[in-house]
């Protein structure tokens, strides 16, 4: 069922910035913009009562307007993410400094959104935590997802990475292997640190990442006060196709804040959607998030001198080698109008890049990109790509 307008007469909807596409606005004598209208657009005479043979017969089957109701009820729901289920969202703008460091971005890449000082772009961010469910608490020591899409001139663009700057894995053969590892017992149904740590003891270069995960880091405040990073290596290319190996970090403006696992439990005791609720009532207040986009850079080649691989997602860049260089700030100042259509339904991609931004050698990176578009025919349905968010 729906309203006759759609949502969208008056300009909200599920696309950038809320926006959704103009609808045909014409009324049928009687009707009004509150008038419930099937798929068709035919007004709905009776939304609470079955036709029927007599007043106790049976239920005729071409009533249409039934069927519609009962067939996009059956349909309503999309298998839930394999991971990041559990996840809120936002929409704001991304404004470019024109340059990094303190040197012209175009020196660099030829992406149009970073070219310009002031130059905004529509986004849309979702944050979420990685090995539990839908409704699972937001305090779990886990990773948290920060995954962002770029609505540019020349096409979406989305980086898609974690709050930690590190991975568990370099080879994406082995992401399953870990997945399983970390999800429930398939036959307690329940997580099991035995299964945790038999993987990691087999996989040394998840060494940095457990680490990292076990410490104050592995469970922050909220969504606002958390860093982000794109854990991959990708590569900037400019007008003169040189290309510079890049690492991407978001700073919160509003500084990094974990809690400690006594102050976990103490919230999770009351409340499972802390940082949810956080998120959108700042941001329904003004209280507007704010993250910098940082990037370090080197040059694109085997940089043997390094005494670690760069396109290794288990390695940081040291920051006094390579230090951090802002290129733009992102705001999130909208909430979502349809926590489904917008947060549930919206699909990340590695792959999808601009012109003068491109992959690595990165073995984790170039596994991801397949991986995703493939979970999202499959979680989504094949016609994600056509989705407004």
């Amino acid at each position: 069922m729906s309203d006759n307008q759609n949502g969208a007469g008056n300009g909200s909807g599920t696309a950038v910035n809320g926006a959704g596409s103009a609808t045909d606005g014409r009324m049928a004598a009687g009707e009004n913009a509150n008038t419930l209208t099937t798929r068709q657009g035919h007004p709905i005479y009776d939304n609470q009562n079955v036709r029927t043979v007599g007043s106790r017969g049976p239920t005729t089957l071409e009533n249409y307007q039934f069927l519609e109701k009962i067939s996009h009820f059956d349909r309503e729901r999309i298998p839930e993410r394999v991971v990041h289920a559990r996840g809120a969202g936002a929409h704001g703008t991304f404004e470019a400094y024109g340059t990094v460091g303190d040197e012209d971005v175009t020196n660099y890449t030829r992406a149009k959104l970073f070219n310009t000082k002031g130059k905004e772009t529509p986004v849309f961010v979702r944050f979420s935590s990685v090995i539990h469910g839908g409704h699972s608490p937001e305090t779990l020591r886990d990773p948290r997802g920060f995954a962002v899409k770029f609505y540019t001139e020349d096409g979406n663009w989305d980086i898609v990475g974690n709050n930690l700057k590190v991975f568990f894995i370099r080879d994406a053969m082995k992401f399953p292997d870990l997945v399983h590892a970390f999800k429930p017992d398939p036959v307690t149904n329940k997580q099991d640190g035995g299964r945790i740590f038999d993987f990691i003891s087999h996989h040394p270069e998840a060494m940095h990442m457990i680490t990292f995960l076990f410490s104050p880091w592995g469970i922050p405040a909220n969504y606002r006060e958390m860093e982000g990073s794109g854990v991959n290596t990708y590569k900037w290319v400019n007008a003169e196709g040189e290309a510079q190996l890049i690492k991407y970090h978001w700073v919160p403006q509003q500084g990094v804040r974990n809690l400690t696992q006594a102050d976990a439990e103490k919230i999770q005791a009351k409340e499972f959607n802390h940082a949810t609720a956080d998120l959108f009532e700042n941001i329904k207040k003004g209280n507007f998030p704010k993250w910098e986009l940082c990037v370090q850079m080197m040059p694109d080649g085997a940089h043997d001198e390094l005494p670690f691989d760069p396109l290794d997602d288990t390695k940081i860049w040291p920051e006094e080698q390579f230090p951090l260089l802002p290129v733009g700030m992102m705001t999130l100042n909208k909430n979502p109008e349809n926590y489904f259509a917008e947060v549930e339904q919206v699909a990340f991609g590695t792959g999808v890049l601009v012109d003068g931004l491109d992959f690595s050698d990165d073995k984790m990176l170039q596994g991801r990109t397949f991986s995703y578009s493939d979970t999202q025919r499959y979680r989504v349905g094949p016609n994600y790509l056509q989705l407004p968010i």
